[in-house]
């Protein structure tokens, strides 16, 4: 099993990417996907969220109003790092649940928002980092969002800079550029995947 992350400064595209690899053969472990099932209606995530930051912060049918919750804590360092505490744990324990279901020669692909934040780039065998220009990032967010404009700034900002991800980076991968380019990319980063995982598997025994 090759284990890969992958991350990238928001609306830098790494969903993209990500989508381009699982098409390629990788198995997905979407950390996203994660943090929002572990914060659904009903569940003790949701509950020590709503602890923590009041009842304000939920929909009238009772499930999180992430909106809301976001123009709270992503102006407000202290609180963003309050609801990661509640959260990263919550979803370090489900990705570790699937990546153990996944095969033994699969290539495995963790896409992390905030894996260079965290420090986790030592748990994968190596790391993709998606990179656009900010002014790129910031026109995604507004244009294709709907963010306004201090919004899309404002989460930038709470991010990782671009030189700190390109410095725990095995591989980047250029986004500044169109869609057809950007595919031919993520399929020459597949073909290295995949020979880096066929050189990690043990010889047969003799």
């Amino acid at each position: 099993m090759l284990k890969v992350g992958l991350t990238g400064g928001i609306g830098a595209g790494k969903s993209e990417v990500s989508r381009l690899l699982v098409a390629c053969g990788a198995v997905l472990i979407d950390a996203d996907r994660i943090a929002r099932e572990v914060v659904a209606r009903g569940t003790p995530g949701l509950a020590s969220v709503v602890e923590a930051f009041g009842e304000e912060i939920l929909a009238a049918d009772g499930s999180l109003d992430r909106p809301r919750l976001g123009a709270i804590v992503f102006s407000d360092a202290e609180k963003l790092s309050t609801l990661n505490s509640i959260v990263h744990p919550l979803v370090g324990a489900r990705s570790r649940e699937l990546e153990e279901a996944a095969a033994a020669d699969a290539v495995v692909l963790h896409d992390i928002p905030l894996l260079t934040e965290n420090g986790l780039a030592p748990l994968y065998d190596l790391v993709i980092v998606v990179d656009a220009a900010p002014e790129t990032q910031l026109d995604r967010l507004v244009r294709l969002r709907g963010m306004t404009e201090e919004d899309a700034r404002a989460r930038m900002a709470a991010q990782a800079t671009r030189e700190q991800r390109r410095e725990i980076a095995d591989i980047v991968i250029d986004n500044d550029v169109p869609l057809e380019e950007l595919e031919q990319r993520v399929k020459d980063v597949w073909a290295e995947l995949v020979r880096r995982s066929q050189a990690c598997r043990p010889s047969p025994a003799e």
